[in-house]
């Protein structure tokens, strides 16, 4: 049974073999997650039995008109004080009705992902309004041109799986042009599946004409929507926003899949104790929900229950702190126990350049909302100084980082090929070693991520090179990515007829 070590191959064919691409990806996108759960089943109880009775006897505020009478349609209450009351049973008919999984589409359908599950993704989110200059390293305002070039810097990365505008086109006065060229840029720059923001509810319509045009004629994106809407119709604590509520509608009419993103902030709009935010939190989202319910059952909706963190002693947002980790882990723990779509927000650093803070903000930060089985993990490529920064190197580096993540969440297979016994014997009666082994080298393809950012030389070898940092890496390859890729996911035609009907103010 155990035998000598075969004969191994020559070393012009283990070269080649290491200079090839992998047979194997070791770390895609999707991996899943639910490890870490810092809240226990009677935790997730407790929870949520205190949001249930949030919004059964405190309700929700000022809600519009419209909304009101479809609400009580459903068997909402009025209270005296004029909010809307919600009877945990409608509740749960709300959770049992929703979408459970859905199809995030890209133009291109091999980029298309499935939601829900146990299965993660990082993406984008943000509207930054400065960028981080790649040449002068300095923060500036974030311009139209900013957007094109970080969405197509983005589709050269593996690891965005969705792309959501990072940045405001600061030099768009005109709120419709704005958004008009928001979308303009994702069109034109990128086949993932996308996501933006709407000013105004009346902006929907001539933007889905333009999103039409890039699908095909008439009426084709809304039988395969590849752009999802990011709104916040609740306004914490425990009020709608008729302007949200207002692009909530249109979005349904138009079938446009949505984030309803709840953004409490802990000690400001929300408890301090990190239980009652949890709590409160759930409880807004499920408002959300609540909502959506009563325009359209199941319709598509990211449960996106974001907590956000302030520096109690300045006011100031913390994007990278330990609890804004423990709690976006504990509310995608909440919505994956509700059997939701969860959408949760991590790599918030608030590090302003590249640094020791900004990597091990982002590492703890996105590896535990990972952990805890976020579906989709937003802000969590390129964004800076507490989400009011974007840059085109961290971009890059963050795509490294999350194949390390999504290695993590891959965890160990434990197979007879696996174990290795006869490779041990082989090693032990043999050589006296693994290097060049067939074991080695087939764990060398399937198991192990090589990281082209990240420098393992020795010292010496590191000097020789040019003693680079990874941000100066990281600047060299992202330099590269946006002289080289210029996508042309529009034909001459679809772009001639967009920039004959709308102001295109930029590609």
């Amino acid at each position: 049974m155990v035998g000598q070590a075969g004969k191994r191959g020559g070393r012009k064919q283990r070269l080649a073999q290491r200079a090839a691409k992998p047979q194997v990806d070791p770390c895609p996108p999707g991996q899943v997650g639910g490890v870490y759960k810092p809240l226990s089943d009677s935790d997730l109880r407790r929870i949520f039995d205190t949001a249930l009775d949030l919004l059964e006897q405190l309700g929700i505020g000022d809600v519009p008109d419209r909304l009101r009478k479809d609400l009580l349609a459903i068997g909402a209450r009025n209270a005296e004080n004029g909010r809307v009351l919600f009877p945990p049973a409608l509740v749960e008919t709300a959770i049992d009705h929703a979408a459970k999984t859905f199809t995030l589409h890209g133009r291109d359908p091999a980029r298309s992902i499935e939601v829900g599950g146990n299965r993660v993704y990082f993406g984008t989110g943000g509207a930054a309004v400065q960028t981080l200059d790649i040449d002068s390293h300095a923060y500036r305002p974030s311009t139209l041109a900013d957007l094109h070039d970080f969405t197509r810097l983005q589709d050269q990365l593996a690891n965005v799986s969705w792309f959501t505008r990072c940045c405001v086109a600061t030099d768009v006065p005109d709120t419709f042009d704005l958004d008009v060229n928001t979308v303009f840029a994702l069109l034109k720059n990128t086949t993932k599946p996308t996501a933006t923001s709407f000013t105004l509810a009346e902006h929907i319509a001539p933007i889905v004409e333009m999103l039409d045009i890039a699908a095909g004629g008439p009426g084709e994106f809304a039988k395969r929507p590849f752009l999802k809407a990011h709104i916040s119709p609740m306004i914490s604590p425990m009020r709608y926003g008729e302007d949200a509520v207002d692009v909530v509608y249109e979005c349904v009419r138009h079938n446009i899949p949505m984030s309803c993103i709840t953004a409490a902030q802990a000690g400001a709009t929300a408890p301090a104790t990190l239980a009652g935010f949890l709590a409160q939190s759930l409880a807004e989202t499920l408002a959300s929900l609540l909502m959506v319910h009563a325009i359209q059952p199941g319709f598509p909706m990211i449960f996106s229950n974001w907590p956000l963190v302030i520096d109690l002693r300045t006011g100031a947002f913390s994007g990278g702190s330990g609890e804004t980790a423990v709690l976006n882990a504990a509310s995608a723990q909440l919505s994956n126990w509700l059997g939701l779509p969860s959408g949760v927000a991590s790599s918030m650093t608030d590090a302003k350049a590249i640094d020791a803070q900004y990597g091990m903000e982002k590492g703890l930060t996105s590896l535990a909302a990972g952990l805890a089985g976020g579906n989709l993990i937003y802000e969590s490529s390129g964004m800076t100084a507490s989400l009011l920064g974007a840059n085109f190197e961290g971009f890059v580096l963050d795509d490294e980082m999350h194949s390390n993540t999504y290695r993590a969440l891959r965890g160990v297979e434990v197979t007879d090929e696996n174990l290795g016994f006869q490779a041990i014997c082989d090693a032990v009666l043999g050589e006296g070693h693994f290097l060049g082994g067939q074991h080695t080298y087939q764990a060398m393809e399937r198991d192990y991520f090589y990281p082209t950012l990240a420098d393992r030389d020795e010292p010496r070898t590191w000097a020789e090179n040019g003693s680079l940092d990874a941000w100066t890496r990281a600047r060299m390859r992202a330099k590269e990515i946006l002289a080289e890729h210029r996508p042309t996911y529009l034909s001459a035609a679809q772009e001639r007829e967009i920039k004959a009907r709308f102001k295109i103010l930029h590609g």
